[in-house]
């Protein structure tokens, strides 16, 4: 009997020890449970991967502000945003450049002003207005919406010309500076060439604060635009070319024009001294190459009136006779 006792008694004990052992089991299983998953290095390296997998992807679509076209999409990211800001800054300033100034293949938003003129019968013949992409201002757009992305409207500043239609009309009312020229008559393709580019700047109407532009204005000096061979100065020699002698009309029109107080954006010398202007005197053209350009700060609107008679060519610059005496000379 004592014998069944004891057996029973050790029983027991080794019952009271396992219920105690998985009593304790139980509870590091639930604090386990409640601490969550524990993941291996590996693991979590694979749980960043995929979470950087499903993120967003950030766009910045640049915006025609006149058509509200998207004209080009960047991916920040991709250009350096956020990892390399200086590489990003650099092909930022490539995209707003070529979206300005243009490409080969694309023109650029930058429009020179192409200034009105009065026909034959007193008419404004419209031309259009300046046109200027803010390069900078357009980097920092994109720069701001670079994080979250977005659209950004591209920043372009239209300038009209600086005078009143209601005022064309009296514009060539009286003369504030002329400069007169001669060559000879007797060349044919010289005289032709000089003779249509002053008939394109003819009557042209520089508004108060515009800008001409002697290539804009004229155009390309080629035969298909009625231009002749003619000789002309080239690299120090004078060689026969389509157009040459349009120079004489440009350096007039400086010589004129010089006598008032205007700022030069571009002007150049020729390689040779030409006998039709003192030397120092000239303001060589060559379309696609040099230009002459100038702003009219003289403070009023003016009118150039360019006449060709037998050997001579004579520019003036004239205003209505309200601006005569507030014109602003050199």
């Amino acid at each position: 009997m004592k014998k069944i006792t004891r057996i029973i008694t050790i029983l027991l004990a080794g019952c009271l020890i396992g219920l105690a052992g998985c009593s304790e089991q139980t509870t590091k299983e639930k604090e386990a449970h409640a601490a969550g998953p524990q993941n291996s290095p590996k693991e979590k390296q694979l749980k960043a991967e995929k979470k950087r997998k499903v993120e967003k992807p950030v766009f910045v679509n640049l915006i025609d502000p006149n058509t509200k076209r998207v004209i080009k999409t960047l991916k920040p990211k991709e250009m350096g945003y956020g990892s390399d800001d200086e590489k990003y800054k650099a092909q930022l300033a490539e995209v707003t450049r070529e979206l300005a100034r243009g490409t080969n293949d694309t023109p650029g938003y930058d429009k020179r002003m192409i200034l009105d003129k009065l026909d034959e019968n007193g008419q404004i013949i419209k031309g259009s207005p300046q046109t200027i992409l803010e390069e900078e201002e357009l980097t920092d757009k994109i720069i701001q919406a670079s994080l979250k992305g977005g659209d950004v409207e591209i920043p372009l500043y239209v300038t009209a010309s600086g005078y009143k239609p209601e005022e064309a009309a009296q514009l060539g009312e009286v003369v504030v500076a002329s400069y007169t020229t001669h060559f000879n008559s007797g060349v044919a393709g010289r005289s032709k060439n000089i003779a249509l580019s002053a008939e394109a700047i003819d009557h042209v109407i520089l508004g108060a604060g515009d800008s001409f532009s002697f290539n804009t204005t004229v155009g390309p000096s080629d035969a298909e635009h009625g231009y002749q061979p003619a000789p002309e100065a080239l690299d120090g020699k004078l060689v026969d070319g389509i157009g040459g002698g349009i120079c004489q009309t440009s350096s007039t029109l400086y010589n004129a024009i010089d006598k008032l107080a205007v700022s030069y954006i571009e002007k150049h010398h020729h390689s040779l001294h030409v006998g039709y202007v003192p030397t120092g005197r000239d303001a060589t053209v060559s379309y696609g190459g040099y230009d002459f350009r100038f702003k009219n700060t003289t403070g009023v609107p003016l009118m150039i009136k360019s006449t060709i008679r037998r050997g001579s060519l004579t520019v003036e610059i004239r205003t209505a006779r309200v601006y005569q005496n507030l014109v602003k000379k050199s």
